[in-house]
């Protein structure tokens, strides 16, 4: 079974000139179909709420602090605090999150497919009855 794990990317550069972190191919756990950028999140929202059939995700702060609340099918409860822009948050399937922002944070979020609503689970009670469901 997948499991929520960070992911360390180089951090290239020094405190004069500034930083760059890359993520590419071999560093990454799927070929990238689709990303996104989320900001100006007020500090009050909670984000997320959901979960996903097939796709599997990288979440990166690259700006401000976003504490992610994970659950997983076998019940695996887990805070994951992004603060830092060269490590991200990999997420598998099946895996239950909530999102909360500071006011300065924006958070990438690489995917493993493109948009498609049918492999949300946006209702918690069908998180569970799926979970009630699956062997791994």
């Amino acid at each position: 079974m997948k499991r929520p794990h960070w992911i360390q990317f180089p951090k290239i550069g020094a405190m004069d000139i500034g930083y760059i972190s890359v993520a590419e191919y071999h560093n990454l756990p799927f070929e990238v179909k689709r990303c996104y950028w989320t900001y100006y999140t007020p500090e009050s929202v909670v984000r997320g709420r959901h979960a996903h059939h097939f796709l599997e995700q990288v979440l990166i702060a690259v700006a401000g602090r976003i504490e992610v609340f994970t659950e997983e099918k076998d019940d695996t409860k887990a805070v994951y605090i992004l603060d830092h822009p060269e490590k991200g948050l990999y997420l598998p399937t099946y895996c239950w999150h909530t999102l909360r922002f500071s006011h300065n944070a924006v958070l990438l979020s690489l995917c493993s497919m493109s948009y498609d609503e049918k492999d949300y689970i946006r209702e918690y009670s069908d998180f569970l009855d799926i979970k009630g469901r699956q062997t791994d």
